[in-house]
């Protein structure tokens, strides 16, 4: 579900894994259900919450992959004195043993698990949350007007759209996406968010609308908005200013990493 899972797919041209992942938990455990890392033969990928739990679970997968039976059902361990952990939960793990032919059906699992999001902006804002978020579980529709404006060597799950007016791609974002408006004009944004409000008020399936700026900026773009048949209730549905608050500075990498916080947030709900 993060970053190194590029990593997985790359290193299983050459070599095979085991999957470890969190399939059921009771208790206080140090990651959650869905949580996974990957075991090669020298090193790991991922991480279920490291101490003795992690160890026995690296120890369980390097016999699968010198040959050992992969177990049939979860492996149950309670996390009290005996694994020197003192959470006091119990985590069931999944072994699975996989190789370059499973890579395709883990790339569509995984891909299952991350929140869809629509970035509309490639400016150094835009620059800086990719860079955070391409590491976190989500999907990104990366979207600009302008031609050749995004770098090189991304991820899988970053796609990029070069579209102009950049408002028609607002129909061929994926439902349940949340989005994030912050091109390099004005005009752009409130093209942008116009359209994402029309599509609100017809589908509703846009949990959320973030649009970078003050609030001067948000009262102007009410006005405009209301100019165009938009109402109170079309404007619940923006989150404006972005980012949470008590994070002060106004560098993209700070600006970054509040709005991933508030997506985090979001995403828990």
């Amino acid at each position: 579900m993060t970053i190194w899972t590029e990593t997985l797919f790359a290193r299983l041209a050459t070599e095979p894994a085991v999957l470890v992942t969190v399939v059921q938990t009771q208790g206080s455990v140090p990651r959650e259900t869905g949580t996974a890392m990957a075991v090669l033969a020298r090193d790991e990928l991922g991480t279920i919450g490291g101490g003795q739990l992690e160890l026995q679970a690296i120890a369980l997968a390097r016999d699968i992959l010198n040959g050992a039976p992969v177990p049939d059902e979860p492996v149950r361990k309670a996390l009290g004195p005996s694994l020197g952990q003192c959470c006091g939960g119990v985590v069931y793990l999944r072994f699975e043993r996989v190789t370059a032919h499973d890579a395709p059906l883990w790339r569509a699992r995984l891909a299952l698990q991350r929140q869809p999001l629509a970035l509309f902006g490639g400016g150094h804002v835009g620059r800086a949350l990719v860079q955070v978020l391409q590491s976190l579980p989500f999907n990104i529709h990366w979207i600009d007007s302008r031609d050749a404006i995004f770098p090189p060597d991304l991820p899988t799950h970053v796609r990029c759209e070069q579209s102009e007016p950049v408002q028609t791609a607002v129909k061929d974002v994926a439902s349940g996406s949340s989005v994030l408006i912050m091109s390099f004009s004005h005009a752009e944004d409130l093209e942008v968010l116009a359209a994402c409000l029309k599509r609100s008020k017809e589908h509703n399936d846009l949990p959320y609308i973030g649009l970078i700026g003050s609030a001067t900026k948000w009262a102007s773009f009410q006005s405009r908005l209301r100019a165009k048949g938009f109402e109170e209730a079309d404007f619940s549905r923006v989150t404006c200013p972005i980012g949470i608050e008590g994070i002060v500075g106004k560098e993209p990498e700070v600006i970054a990493v509040s709005v991933a916080a508030q997506l985090l947030q979001q995403r828990k709900m």
